[in-house]
């Protein structure tokens, strides 16, 4: 995992500013928690490219810059509703096809007209570099008599 975090620019110790985010989505009412900010801080930014089959699903490369979210603040903030989490936008994974967004819990989500779990990191990025399926949430548009 460190291997293919390297090869996209990260370093151990990484720490950029993440205020130009913060701004850009408090100013529509999403509030950077502490969960984001720290995650931002340390890959915020970064694009890994990578592809191929994975654990349970195929390997999709995803960036990490939140204003690749810009327009979405709805889908994050209904999500956010909905799980009762607050989701802050991480980018989008598979050439724009989904978002990512995170809670205060350090849980990270794809966020698209549905929502799924990668898990809490450190392991939600490992779950995304290796291509293993995220744990499905909800499905707003399931049948009345589908249950949950």
């Amino acid at each position: 995992m460190c291997e293919v975090l390297k090869a996209s620019g990260w370093a151990a110790g990484r720490r950029i500013d993440t205020t130009g985010w913060r701004s850009l989505f408090e100013g529509v009412g999403i509030v950077m928690h502490e969960a984001a900010d720290t995650f931002l801080q340390e890959f915020g930014g970064l694009t890994v490219s990578i592809g191929g089959p994975g654990i349970s699903r195929a390997r999709e490369a995803f960036t990490l810059d939140p204003e690749l979210a810009w327009g979405e603040e709805d889908r994050f903030g209904e999500w956010s509703a909905e799980l009762d989490r607050k989701l802050f936008p991480l980018g989008e994974l598979g050439h724009g096809r989904f978002f990512l967004g995170i809670d205060e819990a350090h849980e990270v989500y794809l966020v698209e007209t549905w929502a799924a779990s990668f898990g809490a990191m450190p392991h939600a990025l490992e779950n995304l570099i290796l291509g293993a399926m995220p744990r499905r949430i909800d499905d707003r548009h399931r049948q009345p008599d589908q249950g949950r």
